[in-house]
């Protein structure tokens, strides 16, 4: 049996349910004629005849191939229809999609995405996975937040620089800015030397800052615990700390350091060459907003 069209099977089950060739034809919007010549091609397709045509008023009969290939074809015709409906659906945004982050983004950046994209399609599937690993794969997620640029067969787009912060108890130090020298052998909580932590710890060195580390956690909420309990001073990015709402927090204080530390770049990856779905295209699009918001805010 030749590839059988779908036309040719559509056509067939239109016949079948109306009775005639004519009323299956005003039916598909088609002339009568055109109909017919679909089902004289289906049924040179698969070597046999598919109605029986009394002719007059009579209606027209499945033959019993005919049976058997309706059965069939209302399955194709269903299953071309769901193919249709899902087609529609991916491009309206209305698809999966699997996006790799990590503690600040989530904090900060993601809420605002994640909103934004479920007012415009409120009927996607949104996947989130948290690590913090210093050597990140993106595998198989769609895109992935990671806070500098990413070795490998990927590409990323750059949303913002990451400004690294000291925050004190009130008093700690006087207002104002505060030279790195003055922070050699102060006590000091840290994240573990991981990510851009250790990068960080360098550039202090270089400005002749050796703090002495009284405590390492992952947990930036953690670490603005210890301070507000007198263990030591730490130095974050801006989105920790804009993230923990450290601005209105009369219990620390945030200086900007002198001279400052290289800032921490947030990105944004996917892999190299791949075409994005629209409801990735969309995130990419989103994240670029809020970034420059954000950034704006941090200006500020």
């Amino acid at each position: 049996m030749t590839d059988v069209d779908l036309r040719h099977l559509a056509a067939m089950a239109a016949i079948a349910d109306e009775g005639s060739f004519g009323r299956a034809a005003a039916r598909l919007g088609y002339t009568q004629s055109t109909v017919s010549q679909q089902i004289a091609a289906l049924e040179r397709s698969i070597g046999g005849t598919v109605f029986d045509r009394p002719g007059g008023p009579r209606p027209v009969r499945l033959t019993p191939l005919g049976a058997v290939v309706l059965e069939h074809a209302r399955e194709l015709l269903a299953a071309a229809a769901a193919l249709s409906e899902a087609v529609d659906r991916f491009q309206a945004g209305e698809g999966r999609i699997d996006i790799g982050t990590f503690q600040s983004v989530s904090t900060v950046i993601l809420p605002a995405v994640v909103r934004r994209l479920r007012d415009e399609h409120p009927g996607c599937d949104i996947r989130l996975f948290e690590e913090e690993p210093e050597d990140p794969h993106i595998g198989e997620l769609d895109l992935l937040f990671y806070d500098r640029p990413l070795d490998g067969d990927v590409e990323h787009l750059k949303l913002l620089d990451d400004r690294y912060l000291l925050v004190a108890a009130p008093g700690a130090f006087a207002a104002g800015p505060v030279a790195l020298a003055q922070l050699d052998g102060v006590p000091m909580v840290a994240w573990p030397a991981i990510c851009d932590q250790s990068w960080m710890e360098q550039a202090l060195a270089r400005g002749g800052a050796h703090p002495k580390v009284v405590f390492r956690t992952t947990g930036n909420e953690t670490l603005l615990s210890m301070v507000r309990a007198g263990m030591g001073s730490a130095v974050l990015p801006w989105l920790a700390l804009h993230g923990a709402g450290v601005e209105s927090d009369a219990r620390l204080s945030v200086h900007e350091l002198r001279p400052e530390l290289p800032a921490r770049e947030i990105c944004l990856h996917w892999r190299a060459g791949r075409t994005h779905s629209p409801l990735a295209a969309k995130v990419i699009e989103i994240a670029v907003e809020v970034a420059a918001e954000l950034t704006e805010r941090m200006r500020t």
